[in-house]
């Protein structure tokens, strides 16, 4: 059936051209939009948004899809794993009435806008309205789809194929149970990185610095930008990536491994082939996926002494009077840094893991009804006092802090900690795998890494689902057990002497 398949290929594709350029709009919106045109941005995101659903919903698709369904058995592997993925999506897509598509375009359009005005005065009565509204539509979803009696676990699924609320919390809990031990007994120990040393670094020198930083890591700047958003993100695939960060003169480390963390995804989205782009072998396996990317190359490697063998020369380079007085191994100690922090994006990776175990508690309690949006902040900072030690002095700092939910991003934030113990995996199995990788680091190689992931994660696209890839690369199921080797091998070095 080549012809059928041709043409269900075409069809995708063309899906896929329409939503990047919604991403394109989102991107926009976040780094260049007039204050005062929010509410023309919502109209042109709601109307790309019924755009995109009209052709990923074209009924031509259906057909296709039956006759290739039909003739399975004249279908190469490749064409099985399009079939197949591209008919979950039909499916799920199908179900969505276009004017509901369009509602949740416009709402996220105008969340975001009051998530932003409301974090800057720290008001969460203003920003609960259009909180609640995303929450109802998130059961609707999930109802519409026939998960009526598990709405969570749907918008879990949408991020992470395969994955549950109640698999994820016997993954959570076992993490929870080795992680509390080694926070409680870095905060006793009487080393403490100096957080009063960076000070002074002027943005522009930042910047060239992490360029040249992202650039030797392989991301390719011919096709990608970095500019700068209220919240660090990557949008885009793998033939336009758009990537964004923060500057602060005071906080030179917040820039770079923020940067280094998009860069991450970005990689990802430029390993993807690109002659498969819109299909599911052009598409990232999930977001749990994606964040293990993100998060190998900003801890695993860059918070590295092989890595900070390569790059302290130039960082000195940049900044010479800031740094005169630092030495290698005061340096060395601020980059790991571990110390609890309200703030998830500033967290050190000791305690960030933390930050999302409160999210998925919140996000839980939130859709069993067990708690109101209204009651939201006062339970964020029973709960952050519980896990962190830390109270927030307001909202600001507390529930406002993360932008996912103004978009209805729901079962979103467990993919970090879950990509968190992918990447820890991957990784003992690519030193294993790769010998004197970090070798290569301390001379500013990164290629052999790179390639490797390129070939057993990016080339696969959806070919497997989160867990089934972590095995076929692996060679075991996801376990916590990496992450926490990992976390001790790295700070106990450092912290318990």
């Amino acid at each position: 059936m080549p012809d059928s398949y041709d043409r269900l290929v075409a069809k995708l594709k063309r899906a896929h051209v329409l939503g990047t350029v919604a991403g394109l709009l989102g991107w926009d919106e976040q780094v260049n939009l007039p204050t005062d045109s929010a509410d023309q941005r919502a109209e042109q995101s709601a109307l790309l948004a019924e755009l995109n659903h009209a052709a990923a919903s074209d009924a031509e698709i259906g057909k296709l899809l039956g006759e290739l369904e039909n003739a399975r058995a004249s279908l190469t592997a490749d064409q099985q794993v399009v079939v197949r993925e591209a008919r979950r999506d039909y499916d799920r897509v199908t179900k969505l009435p276009s004017e509901f598509v369009a509602e949740k375009a416009r709402l996220s359009s105008a969340a975001y806008h009051a998530w932003a005005e409301a974090k800057g005065k720290a008001d969460f009565a203003a920003y609960a309205p259009y909180l609640e509204k995303h929450l109802a539509l998130a059961k609707c979803e999930a109802a519409t789809l026939g998960w009526g009696d598990r709405p969570y676990d749907y918008a879990i699924d949408k991020h992470d194929p395969g994955m549950t609320a109640a698999k994820i919390t016997v993954l959570f809990t076992e993490l929870k149970a080795g992680l509390v031990p080694l926070v409680r007994a870095i905060a006793a120990s009487p080393v403490k990185a100096r957080t009063d040393i960076f000070k002074g670094f002027p943005v522009e020198a930042q910047r060239d610095f992490l360029r040249e930083v992202t650039e030797r890591l392989g991301f390719n700047y011919r096709r990608g930008r970095i500019d700068v958003s209220l919240h660090p993100f990557c949008e885009g695939s793998g033939a336009d990536i758009r990537m964004t960060t923060r500057f602060d003169a005071d906080n030179p480390l917040d820039s770079l491994f923020s940067s280094i963390h998009e860069t991450g995804h970005g990689l990802y989205e430029q390993g993807l082939p690109l002659a498969l782009q819109g299909t599911p072998l052009g598409q990232n396996a999930g977001m749990g996926v994606h964040e293990s990317q993100s998060r190998l190359w900003e801890n695993q490697v860059s918070r590295s002494r092989a890595f900070w063998a390569f790059f302290e020369p130039r960082f000195r380079e940049k900044f010479p009077a800031q740094l005169a007085a630092v030495s290698s191994e005061e340096l060395y100690l601020a980059v790991n840094e571990v110390a609890p922090t309200l703030i998830r994006v500033d967290s050190d990776e000791v305690h960030y893991n933390l930050h999302i175990l409160l999210r998925f508690e919140l996000e839980q309690r939130l859709f069993r009804g067990d708690l109101a949006v209204a009651d939201l902040p006062a339970a964020w900072n029973a709960l952050s006092e519980e896990l962190l030690g830390l109270t927030p002095t307001s909202d600001k700092v507390g529930v406002l802090q993360d932008v996912h939910w103004s978009g209805g991003a729901f079962g979103y934030f467990p993919s970090y900690c879950l990509g968190n113990m992918i990447a820890a995996q991957l990784w003992f199995t690519v030193l294993k795998t790769l010998p004197g990788l970090e070798a290569d680091f301390a001379k500013g190689d990164f290629s052999r890494l790179l390639g490797w992931l390129r070939t057993n994660i990016h080339e696969q696209g959806r070919r497997y689902d989160t867990l089934a890839l972590v095995k076929e690369v692996t060679g075991e199921e996801l376990t916590p057990k990496y992450l926490l080797r990992y976390l001790q091998e790295r700070y106990a070095p450092l912290y318990l002497k």
